[in-house]
């Protein structure tokens, strides 16, 4: 997990978005059009960080199929200090 996240955050373009999305989920859960909308996101770009951060297991979905909403998983929480050390770098 720990070199999925300095991949997904520090690694690559976008990642200043993959982190905003994070955070937002940490508040708590939303849909691609929630986040979309809060980020002052195009749907398509949410739909893309959703989909690596879903690949990574940094999220997960929830079940339903209308209006999915995205979690952070227990794999992230446990590196959640790696999270927080790699965007503190970042500023």
């Amino acid at each position: 997990m720990r070199q999925a996240l300095w991949y997904l955050i520090a690694g690559t373009r976008g990642g200043e978005n993959r982190a905003r999305i994070i955070r937002e989920l940490n508040e708590r859960p939303r849909n691609a059009n929630q986040l979309a909308e809060r980020l002052d996101l195009e749907y398509n770009t949410v739909r893309h960080h959703l989909d690596l951060l879903t690949d990574h297991d940094v999220i997960e979905e929830g079940e339903q199929d209308y209006g999915k909403l995205y979690f952070l998983t227990e794999e992230f929480e446990r590196h959640r200090e790696e999270f927080e050390s790699i965007t503190e770098k970042l500023e």
